[in-house]
């Protein structure tokens, strides 16, 4: 009887933590589909940017290292050093408390132009695996995941050396046709507040 026992727990604790893991998106792979709404009820479905580069970043204005980058307008210049017509930059918010209002306002004081998707349900932050804010994704034309991690290598943005972008350097890579120099890098940030 024991042994029937341990055999159900095993296969619980193991039932509960496959399609965990199984959801996480994997870099080579195929990137998990989504439609969502932005802070303007404008809906954004990855299927619609086929062709084009995508950058996913999950945030959290409420986070410090989302504020610190925002202050030091890391996105925003990365963003500028791309070409508009073949690289996408959606921030995505999943945190359980956030709400279109409070991501307009926030896209308003801090100036920036891409979309907020909302996924307060917390569904697509779980599709991908998002741990931090940022936690960055680059999806190349094709709808394939193709890097996933940090920002850049400076997480509290004290080295002396100028910080690795690593977005800006998978994009410029995939732009030019060449390799992804780090297709993963271990993310840094606050944990998403997701809805428990």
């Amino acid at each position: 009887m024991k042994s029937v026992l341990t055999a159900l727990a095993l296969t619980t604790v193991l039932g509960a933590a496959v399609p965990a893991l199984a959801a996480d998106a994997e870099v080579g792979k195929q990137a998990p589909a989504f439609t969502l709404k932005d802070e303007a009820g404008k809906e954004h479905s990855l299927e619609q940017y086929k062709g084009k580069l995508v950058v996913l970043e999950w945030t959290n204005p409420g986070c410090p290292f989302v504020q610190r980058h925002y202050k030091a307008t890391t996105m925003s210049n990365t963003l500028k050093g791309f070409d508009a017509n073949k690289v996408v930059w959606l921030a995505i918010d999943s945190t359980a408390s956030n709400t279109p209002d409070k991501s307009a306002a926030w896209k308003k004081e801090k100036g920036f132009s891409y979309p907020v998707l909302q996924d307060p349900e917390g569904k697509v932050g779980h599709a991908y695996g998002a741990k931090t804010t940022p936690h960055m994704y680059v999806i190349d034309e094709k709808g394939v995941l193709r890097y996933a991690g940090a920002i850049d290598d400076d997480p509290r943005g004290k080295s002396d050396k100028a910080a690795v972008n690593h977005v800006k350097t998978t994009v410029d890579a995939l732009l030019g046709g060449k390799a992804v120099p780090a297709s993963t890098t271990e993310p840094y940030g606050c944990s998403v507040k997701y809805k428990s």
